[in-house]
């Protein structure tokens, strides 16, 4: 039995190029944030709080720039979450993020993510800036790597920046 193609697209395309060795500056970058509960890295309610966070943004009429969800694994426990949006929206946690950021762009398994980090912060030293935080952006859902045909996860990480 063929299996059914993957129509449905709930994550924006991904433009690589845009993200791939990239320094960058934020001013004020709007945020959602919440905490997302882990086992050894792995997110246990990160669907559920996508599912109550974002038809609370689209209800306040705001707009989720790129489809930018950061993720900061604070612990193999706790990850902080960070969306990306237009605006403020009221009720929710907003934080902005201010200072001057590095981006690199990776392709592959989640489980690689552990040899992106090592590489990102050589990366860094090579050029030499120390890293502050690291986010991961991880641009696609399990079922939009299936329709997109990729797994692409953006490090970004803080080389001057005032962090959430």
């Amino acid at each position: 039995m063929e299996k059914e193609a993957v129509t449905d697209e709930c994550c924006p395309p991904f433009e690589a190029e845009q993200w791939d060795d990239k320094d960058f500056k934020w001013e004020e970058k709007p945020f959602v944030a919440t905490k997302v509960n882990c086992f050894l890295h792995m997110p246990l309610n990160f669907g559920g709080k996508m599912r109550k966070l974002v038809p609370a943004i689209e209800a306040a009429g705001a707009a989720m720039p790129d489809g930018m969800v950061l993720a900061e694994h604070t612990s193999a426990w706790k990850m902080n979450l960070l969306i990306a949006v237009d605006r403020s929206v009221e009720g929710l946690n907003n934080v902005a993020m201010s200072g001057e950021y590095y981006s690199k762009v990776y392709e592959g398994p989640y489980k690689d993510a552990g040899k992106w980090h090592k590489d990102f912060v050589a990366l860094l030293k090579g050029k030499n800036l120390k890293p502050g935080k690291i986010f991961y952006w991880y641009a696609y859902c399990p079922k939009c790597i299936k329709k997109y045909g990729n797994n692409f996860t953006a490090l970004i990480g803080g080389i001057t920046a005032e962090n959430v």
